[in-house]
């Protein structure tokens, strides 16, 4: 495949062809007149041609890396792609697999692969996965056309649930058992504590005490809503240590023009992490969403807010320069940096201690 076109909607964005090892990007002329940068800093809105400086996301834009899934689906990905004869390594065709399922509003034409309609039971889902992580011969068709398309580590699915678009998680072999309520509990307080968190449920099992499930924040009513990492606004590779809440928060401020509430959500989101031991709290797992009424991008609702480790038993994104031993003056050293007031700051740490050690003990002190 030598070329695809990128829609938001009807409305084509841009063109991406690939030369050499690298896949290159052109904004429609249309969308330069009225459209916005789907990434600010590496694709801003002017005619052009653009060409990724290096091969952090394998010759691509991490705005369109953003679209391809992560670990787990890539694993059904290239499993689908090997079945069907097809060049798993070509960016573009896995691309437009991806074609309008992906996370995000952007998609990919022409669609190699229709999504279908399956019978669609959690439990089996489980079971199927299972025998993949296993290393053991299961439905690659079931799995794939369930839950090829979204990012994470984790098995998931994409479903539509009373017209409504949810993403459910899975257990994988390196979570303790009944990781899903875990999860529920973790986002129970999260929305206690005051952090902007979408909707979340605890699904249904016949096998364990239920999966974890979000209401998925990239869907407003019938629209898409485009959303880009940090991860791929900075062109950084997420599966290693790279960002400091210091650039972080610096980011932030700089994409959102400033705006106070999500410098103060941000800051709420780090001591979270910090306290209830989010230990992968790396550049993928914070995004922007942009604000088609306002004219803007705005920091995205908070997600995988969950009890995670690292190999190395650090934070992946710093903080202060500090992966472990991190005390409350070094939160409060950042948000001062980014004229947060310390009566705030004061209160949200001690919210943040009171609603973990009261709902999350039970996690942290195993």
């Amino acid at each position: 495949m030598e070329k695809l076109n990128v829609y938001i909607g009807d409305r084509i964005v841009g063109y991406l062809a690939k030369y050499k090892d690298k896949y290159l990007f052109e904004y429609d002329q249309s969308w330069i007149k009225d459209g916005y940068s789907i990434s600010p800093f590496s694709l801003p809105l002017r005619k052009g041609v653009f060409v990724p400086k290096d091969n952090t996301f394998n010759g691509m834009f991490g705005v369109f890396a953003d679209s391809l899934p992560d670990s787990w689906g890539n694993l059904l990905l290239d499993r689908f792609l090997s079945k069907e004869g097809i060049d798993k390594k070509d960016g573009l065709v896995r691309l437009s697999v991806i074609g309008s399922n992906g996370m995000g509003a952007l998609e990919y034409r022409p669609n190699y692969l229709l999504k279908e309609t399956l019978d669609f039971d959690l439990d089996k889902y489980q079971e199927e996965a299972n025998k993949i992580l296993n290393k053991e011969e299961a439905n690659i068709d079931y799995l794939f056309k369930n839950g090829y398309s979204s990012g994470g580590a984790r098995p998931k699915v994409l479903v539509n649930i009373c017209n409504e678009e949810w993403l459910i998680k899975f257990e994988s072999r390196f979570d303790f058992p009944n990781f899903g309520i875990a999860e529920y509990e973790y986002a129970l307080a999260c929305k206690e504590i005051g952090i902007n968190m979408p909707e979340v449920k605890l699904f249904k099992s016949n096998t364990n005490k239920g999966y974890f499930g979000v209401k998925r924040f990239d869907r407003a009513k019938d629209a898409k809503v485009h959303m880009i990492t940090a991860a791929a606004l900075l062109e950084l590779d997420f599966r290693s240590p790279c960002l400091d809440y210091n650039e972080l928060f610096k980011l932030t401020k700089i994409v959102t023009k400033d705006n106070k509430e999500d410098l103060k959500e941000l800051f709420l989101r780090m001591c979270f992490n910090v306290y209830a031991h989010n230990l992968d709290d790396h550049a993928k797992n914070f995004s922007y969403i942009y604000d088609n009424s306002n004219k803007k991008y705005r920091l995205s609702p908070a997600y995988d807010m969950t009890y995670s480790n690292t190999y190395y038993q650090e934070h992946t994104t710093t903080v202060n320069k500090k992966g472990d031993n991190i005390l409350d003056s070094d939160l409060v050293s950042i948000g001062s940096k980014f004229d947060l007031s310390l009566e705030f700051m004061v209160q949200s740490i001690k919210k943040v201690k009171e609603v973990v050690n009261t709902r999350l003990s039970k996690y942290l002190n195993n």
